[in-house]
């Protein structure tokens, strides 16, 4: 995973299967505006435990925005990036499994997938509780993730995980004080909010008396 060659920008092409850019034209109270955006996939969210080891069950892997942005904002240049000033670590983000909204089948179909294929775990679509829908980059793209929560176990677990096709995904697992430990701190978590956000309910509403 932490093995980058080369990183360079290029244009977006027209044709891409991921993001779609747009200038939004509307008026607001007599007034003209504009807003530039991208048009993304909606996607779902899991916050996984397995309970045979009482252990949060999170993915790791390399987020080549997230290294662009650590390297831009402190002076770098990406084009030419000096790893051991700006190591790839820094792109490397925690997160609850996750995937995009892209196939003719039910979200929770397809939440049931991506935790087959970023964990391992085979479980049944009526295992996943679904917990609440909300919007991402409302400044950006304003897509929608549903997240849902499912509860797993050793018996189930029918692969390493790791992804599909190019993807290269990290399976990790945190206790339930780890967890804790780790969004009540104060500091930086390489993650997105969709991360604490799932973390923080399951504290809440799964672990809130234990």
């Amino acid at each position: 995973m932490e093995k980058i060659d080369k990183m360079w920008i290029a244009p977006l092409p027209t044709d891409s299967a991921y993001v779609k850019t747009f200038r939004l034209h509307y008026i607001q109270n007599g007034k003209e505006k504009s807003w530039d955006a991208l048009k993304v996939h909606d996607s779902v969210s899991i916050v996984i435990f397995n309970t045979t080891r009482q252990k949060l069950v999170f993915v790791k892997q390399f987020r080549p925005l997230v290294y662009h942005s650590s390297v831009t904002s402190n002076g770098g240049d990406v084009a030419n990036v000096d790893l051991e000033k700006f190591p790839i670590e820094l792109g490397v983000t925690l997160e609850i499994c996750a995937g995009t909204v892209d196939k003719d089948k039910s979200w929770r179909e397809i939440a049931r997938e991506e935790i087959l294929e970023e964990c391992g775990y085979d479980v049944p679509v009526d295992q996943l509780e679904e917990i609440f829908s909300y919007r991402c980059g409302v400044g950006t793209q304003g897509s929608k993730q549903t997240m849902y929560y499912c509860e797993v176990t050793d018996n189930q677990k029918k692969s390493p995980g790791g992804g599909v096709g190019d993807e290269i995904i990290d399976v990790v697992e945190y206790s339930v004080d780890e967890a804790r430990a780790m969004v009540y701190q104060k500091g930086n978590i390489n993650g997105p909010p969709s991360f604490l956000l799932g973390v923080l309910w399951f504290l809440m509403n799964k672990r809130s008396n234990k």
